[in-house]
C-alpha cells in the first residue's frame, strides 16, 4: 500500500462503482413480465417502462466500467497527480449514481445524458493523466 493512500479517493470510487453495478444488476431483474419481455427474455423497448429503464442503466453502467477501471488504474500505477485522479475518479461515480438515478426514476434524457457525458469525459481525462504519466 505504500504510496497509494494518497489515491484513497480514486481506489474507493472503484469499489464504490462496483457496489453500484451490484444494485443495478439486482434492480434490473425487477419487474420484468410475460407482457413485457420479448422473444429473447429482455425487457421491451420502452423508456416508459421502469423495468427497460432499470435494465438499460445497468448495461450502461457494465459498458463503460471496463474503461474506467483501466484509466483509473493506469493513471494510479503511472504516479499520476493523486490530486486529479482522486477528483476525476470521484466526480466519475457521482456523475454515474446521479446518471443511475436520473434514467431509472424520470425519462428526463437530456439531464441522463448530460450525466453520462460528465462521466465519459472523467473517463477520458483519467485515461489522459494515465498516458502522460507513462512518458
Amino acid at each position: 500500500m505504500d504510496g497509494l493512500e494518497l489515491y484513497s479517493h480514486a481506489l474507493a470510487s472503484l469499489s464504490g462503482f462496483a457496489l453500484l453495478m451490484l444494485v443495478l444488476g439486482a434492480l434490473s431483474t425487477t419487474g420484468r413480465s410475460a407482457d413485457n419481455r420479448c422473444d429473447c427474455g429482455q425487457v421491451k423497448r420502452n423508456y416508459s417502462d421502469p423495468a427497460y429503464r432499470r435494465g438499460r442503466a445497468f448495461a450502461n453502467a457494465i459498458e463503460i466500467a471496463g474503461p474506467f477501471a483501466m484509466a483509473t488504474l493506469a493513471a494510479i500505477l503511472t504516479g499520476s497527480s493523486p490530486f486529479l485522479v482522486n477528483v476525476f475518479a470521484s466526480v466519475f461515480l457521482l456523475a454515474r449514481i446521479a446518471m443511475a438515478y436520473v434514467h431509472i426514476a424520470t425519462e428526463i434524457q437530456p439531464l441522463r445524458s448530460a450525466f453520462w457525458a460528465l462521466g465519459t469525459l472523467c473517463v477520458a481525462a483519467l485515461a489522459v493523466t494515465g498516458i502522460i504519466g507513462a512518458f
